[in-house]
């Protein structure tokens, strides 16, 4: 059976005093879950949190995005390099808000993987439909478009990332797809990868849409959902151990 994943988004949130006050609460917390645990944490402070979870094995340090480019004149960008620098082991690719507000398409997302693989850093490219497209009934078709170009040019190793299904309509509005909704997109995401690779079983598939701690144990209850890449319930100590509990 696959280890579940719980990966908390921070987005562009945190100080760091409620930094230090929420990670120790987190750890605090934690224990030894059944889960592998990982926070992706606003660049800035990639250091400090590097610090608040020296000593602790149950919480994995990851980052929020990645250049597409090795290094040079790219004011702003942050290299995969420079991530492994500071111990990241996950970095968010693709989500949905880089897509609207930062333009990036398939294929950019597609070189940011290949540079975190290279980088020995875990990919978690996230893919998902809008609200238009979702009911135009196209969600199959954009998730497959998504993951398509990433398949398509990272070849076997495909089966070394972790991918999220993040339906844009139900990210920070409260709407969830529902457990049956969310398994259907994942059985597709998953036979598209078993159709890819012949280590499919290590692909883990996270759901990212609004899961919270009242939705998660019947979201994760579904067969071909790994885990979680959690939002607004990260930045709340109690409601993210809730989700790592519920993941067992």
């Amino acid at each position: 059976m696959t280890r579940k994943l719980i990966a908390g988004n921070w987005k562009m949130n945190g100080s760091l005093d409620t930094n230090a006050t929420l990670v120790g609460e987190m750890l605090a917390g934690v224990g030894t879950p059944a889960c592998d645990v990982a926070l992706c944490v606003p660049a800035p402070y990639l250091a400090q949190v590097q610090g608040l979870l020296a000593g602790s094995s149950a919480i994995e340090l990851g980052a929020q995005d990645v250049s597409q480019h090795e290094n040079g004149a790219f004011t702003g960008d942050v290299s995969a390099t420079m991530l492994r620098d500071f111990g990241v082991r996950y970095v968010i690719v693709g989500h949905s808000e880089r897509r609207q507000h930062q333009a990036e398409n398939d294929v950019h997302v597609a070189i940011k993987v290949k540079r975190a693989l290279a980088a020995g850093i875990t990919p978690i490219v996230c893919v998902g439909e809008t609200l238009r497209e979702h009911e135009e009934g196209m969600t199959e078709f954009i998730v497959k478009r998504q993951l398509s170009a990433v398949i398509h040019l990272n070849g076997h190793c495909i089966s070394e990332v972790v991918v999220a299904y993040e339906p844009v309509w139900a990210i920070g509005t409260g709407k969830t797809a529902t457990p049956e909704q969310a398994q259907a997109v994942h059985a597709v995401l998953r036979a598209q990868i078993k159709a890819a690779t012949d280590n499919a079983d290590r692909v883990r598939i996270l759901y990212g849409g609004s899961m919270n701690a009242a939705n998660a144990a019947s979201l994760l209850a579904q067969p071909d959902i790994d885990g979680g890449l959690i939002g607004g319930a990260s930045l709340k100590a109690p409601d993210f151990l809730k989700i790592v509990a519920a993941a067992d």
